[in-house]
């Protein structure tokens, strides 16, 4: 037994022996680092690691795809950048109606427009005018306003006497030298399910609502008869009084008019739709428009489906560019959906009007109604209150949309042509670049770094730079 132990023993030293410590590097010795070896890092360490390693190649590839897919429809309406025009004649221009989200402020709003709408907007070179509402009922009372200001220039009848603003000016300015617009059908593109409610709203309220602001309500707060006789046959309250008022004239003087604190009132309710005719100046089709997505959430709570939005930003630029690339490109429009007929009807070139528009359609479930209607689940509690003081006030966010008949007729969207539908999968795959152009040669990454933190130059730069010739004749020397 004591021999067995005794191999044992030896064993155990010649295996520790074979395997000996190996020395450290002479220069970390040197240096008077320690040696270091290759190991796992500690258990906290790796889930550190997993859990910013994972969230941070998510966030990194959402982001690439997200910038692919906005240049791919970047690239689709880049070509009406390259066209020119006649020197009389002003770029298309396109309305965008964005408004503060329910419980929040107009910056997210903005936000949203330029990293997603802003864009290809301008990769298409093309003019937008932005109106704005901070509050419930500005988008409503903005649009109807200008649709009113429409009317009254066509010839129809009112008492209103408008005031020049900056607008009226530059058009008259532009009129006088000649300058029109292009020839082109316009465009509305609406961010939300607030403002679309609003805009939807402001349409009706502007083409079937009067040209006149209605008779404010008599008030029933005002003193009887009786009561001002009782009050003036008193003579001991004369002087008093009369001073009183005296006092009061020069506080009067100071007092500047109030202004209005919130909307114009609706000129028009949604129960009288049906009893007011249509205009005259009312076109067989209106302008096409455009409804935007824009997913905003709120609340603490909430964290899980914010993240989750935040790592897939892809999918929303991807559907959002798809929207405004076909407002851009004006290719081709359709009737918004009332439920008679199919969603694969036949579409119309923008600009054409298509079948004309029934003043006797039936009223039912129309495509308007339901547009970007999941987006108010998400909308804070706050905005689904209503008003205790005054139960009866119009509310464009939390009411029903109402349609009429003759309106909802007249509106139609934009879409995508089936060609450009092709076009921009073309794009997407890298079998075709803008059109009328090839697709430039790819940089490599470490060139790229050296013309913009080195000395080398791109090649767009050199064909552009001067040629000198041998100005001292050096040569020839």
């Amino acid at each position: 037994m004591a021999e067995s132990s005794n191999s044992a023993a030896a064993s155990g030293q010649t295996q520790t022996a074979a395997k000996p410590t190996k020395a450290p590097n002479p220069v970390w010795k040197m240096m008077g680092m320690p040696n270091f070896r290759l190991k796992l890092p500690s258990r906290n360490w790796m889930i550190f690691l997993t859990v910013t390693g994972s969230f941070t190649a998510a966030l990194v590839y959402d982001r690439k795809q997200k910038k692919r897919a906005q240049q791919k429809w970047c690239d689709l309406v880049a070509h009406l950048s390259k066209e020119s025009l006649p020197v009389d004649q002003t770029r298309r221009k396109l309305t965008v109606f964005l408004s503060a989200p329910p419980g929040d402020g107009l910056r997210v709003a903005r936000e949203h427009f330029k990293e997603y709408v802003k864009p290809i907007l301008v990769a298409a070179a093309l003019d937008y005018q932005v109106i704005e509402g901070r509050r419930e009922g500005d988008i409503r009372a903005g649009l109807a306003e200008r649709i009113r200001k429409f009317r009254r220039k066509s010839g129809e009848p009112s008492t209103v006497v408008e005031e020049t603003g900056i607008e009226e000016v530059v058009a008259d300015a532009r009129e006088k030298i000649g300058v029109v617009e292009e020839p082109v059908p316009k465009g509305d593109l609406i961010i939300g399910r607030s403002t679309w409610k609003e805009y939807i709203r402001g349409l009706h309220e502007g083409w079937l609502g009067p040209l006149d602001p209605p008779q404010p309500p008599v008030s029933t707060d005002a003193p009887s008869p009786s009561e001002g006789a009782e009050t003036n046959g008193s003579p001991d309250d004369t002087p008093t009084a009369e001073n009183s008022e005296k006092k009061e004239e020069p506080e009067k003087k100071d007092e500047k008019p109030s202004k209005p604190t919130g909307p114009t009132p609706a000129y028009i309710t949604p129960a009288d739709y049906s009893s007011q005719s249509l205009p005259r100046s009312l076109p067989q089709s209106l302008d096409g428009s455009v409804p935007i997505q824009f997913p905003h959430i709120l609340g603490f709570l909430n964290t899980p489906i914010r993240i989750y939005r935040y790592l897939n930003q892809r999918y929303l630029a991807d559907s959002v560019g798809r929207e405004v690339a076909g407002i851009v490109l004006a290719s081709a429009t359709r009737p918004y959906n009332d439920g008679s007929f199919s969603t694969d009807s036949e579409l119309t070139p923008a600009g054409v009007d298509g079948a004309p528009a029934s003043d006797n359609l039936l009223g039912g479930n129309y495509e308007q109604q339901t547009l970007l209607e999941e987006e108010e689940k998400d909308w804070h509690k706050s905005a689904h209150k209503k008003d205790e003081a005054n139960p009866d006030k119009e509310r464009e966010w939390v009411d029903s949309v109402v349609l009429d008949p003759r309106i909802a007729a007249r509106m139609q969207r934009y879409v995508l042509s089936p060609e450009d539908e092709a076009r921009s999968q073309r794009i997407a795959e890298g079998a075709e670049y803008i059109l009328g152009e090839e697709r430039p040669t790819p940089v490599p990454f470490w060139q790229r770094m050296w013309i913009k933190y080195g000395y080398g130059e791109d090649e767009e730069t050199l064909k552009r730079k001067p040629i000198i010739g041998n100005i001292d004749g050096e040569d020839d020397q």
